[in-house]
């Protein structure tokens, strides 16, 4: 029977550091040569390049798909280099032996055979997997120990370097100027995606020339070795860095608050806009939130107002450009950093009695009605907490116009989601009924009414 067998070939390794594929070529060659002399037939071949078979939750499609081949009957010998390489989990292994057993598999390796079908070769097997993750969990406990060492003496993490930096932690300056950007820009009330869109427009991209996307700002904007913070297993650890922050741990704060805002979470609010004045513009009569609709106009959901958006956004950022030209503006500045302490301090509170009334309910300790109930409560109580979030977030954006010569030319030159956390920040704008069948824009139907602070 043995020069009618089918033979199938797996080949992996690791970790490809040049991207060649060097060592599966290696790989193969012995294959080849293993097949050859056996007299088989060569089938398919499965490879897994630069994906381990130490973890049993790492995906390798091509070991998934040599299992449903070998279930089709598509080979009946399987060849690879070394039994390491095919598997490292007992378990897996236990299914190839029982595959073996019941169906005659004959398991070859270029450094000698492994009959699964007899007990000699079923012993050899399994001392030779237990060897091999033997030593791969001590490869991984002196990682784990070297990598706790760089972390408390404050060194960056090994690994892909971080966009900003060197390997070694040191500034790459035209990428950290970016990174700041993106914090920017987001502090000040920009979305991930109008971010995204703020860079495409300006030609700027990734490090890799590969335009910008919203999941990758977010990574970004969440990684704590920006604040300066050194980390282990991706969590801060409370020490300082020994490379220069690129944000202040405030903003970086701040951003992080925003980013878990439940609102966003459930995008029904904080997400990106459209339109000038969707879901921040009122309706006049019964106080709710307008929104963009079909040709061009603002409606609320009782349809007490349907009105022409350009005329008003034009007017509402007339107004707003012209405020800020106003010499108190200054007076307006954002909040101090000890402003935010608290509300940030109260946000991680709610947080953590949030965890515990999940686990309670999970634990069975509190009943359907009960967990409702807690978590209502803690709903309220964060509402409450993300409106003077918000306010931040405004005044941050407010901050910034205001650092320029002309703050009102700064503000028209804003992108969308900034133009409305300023006005936001600075005032309420109702919409009124317009004029019925008058073609010209009415500014009294348009209710642009100052915040208790604005003077």
């Amino acid at each position: 029977m043995g020069t009618t067998r089918r033979a199938a070939t797996y080949l992996q390794i690791s970790l490809d550091l040049t991207g060649e594929g060097l060592a599966v070529a290696r790989q193969r060659d012995e294959c080849e040569r293993i097949i050859s002399q056996r007299g088989w037939t060569a089938g398919r071949e499965f490879v897994d390049n630069s994906i381990s078979a130490s973890d049993a939750l790492k995906n390798r499609p091509a070991y998934d798909a040599l299992i449903h081949a070998y279930k089709a009957g598509e080979f009946d010998a399987l060849v690879c280099y070394d039994l390491d390489r095919l598997t490292r989990q007992p378990r897996q292994l236990e299914d190839w032996i029982e595959a073996a057993e019941s169906r005659g598999l004959a398991l070859v390796t270029a450094n000698g055979e492994a009959d699964l079908t007899t007990d000699g070769g079923r012993m050899f097997a399994r001392v030779k997997l237990a060897v091999a993750r033997a030593e791969f969990d001590r490869k991984s406990r002196r990682q784990r120990d070297a990598a706790s060492q760089r972390a408390k003496l404050g060194r960056p993490p090994l690994g892909v370097r971080l966009t900003g930096y060197t390997a070694a932690g040191e500034t790459v300056a035209d990428e950290a100027e970016i990174v700041r950007r993106i914090f920017q820009l987001f502090h000040i009330g920009e979305s991930l995606r109008s971010i995204c869109r703020t860079l495409g427009d300006e030609g700027i991209t990734t490090r890799r020339g590969k335009p910008w996307n919203p999941s990758t700002i977010r990574t970004i904007l969440v990684n704590p070795r920006y604040a300066g913070r050194a980390i282990y297993q991706g969590q801060p650890t409370g020490e300082p860095g020994n490379w220069e922050p690129l944000v202040t741990g405030e903003v970086f704060d701040l951003v992080q608050a925003r980013l878990t805002d439940p609102r966003r979470v459930s995008n029904r609010e904080g997400t990106d806009r459209k339109h000038l004045g969707s879901g921040l513009y009122l309706c006049a009569v019964c106080e709710q939130p307008t929104s963009g609709w079909s040709q061009g106009r603002y409606r609320c959901k009782e349809a007490h107002v349907n009105r022409a958006r350009g005329p008003i956004d034009d007017w509402v950022r007339t107004v707003i450009a012209t405020r800020l030209r106003r010499e108190d503006m200054a007076d307006l500045l954002g909040p101090a950093e000890a402003e935010l302490a608290p509300l940030l301090a109260e946000i991680d509170r709610l947080d953590q009695r949030l965890a515990k009334i999940n686990a309670d309910y999970d634990a069975d300790l509190i009943d359907g009605i009960r967990y409702a109930s807690a978590k209502e409560r803690v709903r309220v109580e964060r509402a409450a907490v993300d409106r003077q979030m918000a306010a931040c977030s405004g005044s941050a954006a407010l901050a910034e116009v205001l650092r320029a010569p002309d703050p009102g030319a700064a503000f028209l030159d804003a992108g969308l989601m900034a133009q409305r956390s300023i006005i936001d920040a600075l005032c309420v704008v109702k919409l009124k009924k317009g004029i019925r069948h008058s073609k010209e824009f009415d500014s009294d139907t348009v209710d642009i009414i100052p915040r208790t602070f604005a003077r």
